[in-house]
């Protein structure tokens, strides 16, 4: 038995695994995206797993989001290897800029499986953070996906 305001997809041809994800970050987003969902750990924490987790390299993306923190766009933004990814600050706040965005929340994968944060991770956090903080965006968290998903702000990195 359905719920009244669950909706029902079906579709005409076959669809890969990561078509599959990628429909199911977008259904996370069309039912959250107005409401408090980047303000709600879990949801923000499936979102970035279905649009990030499967890649088999290194994949660094960022949500920006309003005061309100609704999404204004979310970004894949820098792309490296299996096991890093350069990611420039620069390039991050002049994003933020363009977009208007009074927040952002990054995410990245570990095509390893493992979640657990590098030193590299917590130090590129502390920059963007300081460089964000100049033009007065706020950094409300750093996802990384693997196996799991891993919060700075729950663990108290951030």
């Amino acid at each position: 038995m359905s719920n009244r305001n669950e909706l029902i997809y079906v579709t005409h041809q076959p669809m890969t695994t990561d078509q599959v994800l990628e429909k199911a970050a977008e259904l996370v987003a069309a039912r959250y995206i107005r409401g408090d969902v980047f303000s709600n750990p879990e949801a923000t924490k499936d979102f970035v797993t279905f649009k990030i987790g499967n890649y088999e390299r290194e994949v660094f993306a960022v949500m920006l989001l309003d005061n309100q923190h609704r999404m204004i766009e979310f970004r894949e933004l820098f792309f490296g290897t299996v096991n890093a990814a350069s990611v420039y600050p620069r390039e991050v706040v002049k994003l933020a800029l363009e977009t208007n965005a009074a927040a952002v929340i990054f995410a990245h994968n570990h095509p390893s499986g493992e979640p657990e944060p590098s030193q590299a991770d917590k130090r590129i956090t502390l920059k963007l953070t300081d460089a964000l903080a100049l033009v007065d965006v706020r950094v409300l968290d750093h996802l990384i996906v693997g196996e799991t998903c891993v919060s700075f702000a729950e663990r108290g990195i951030l």
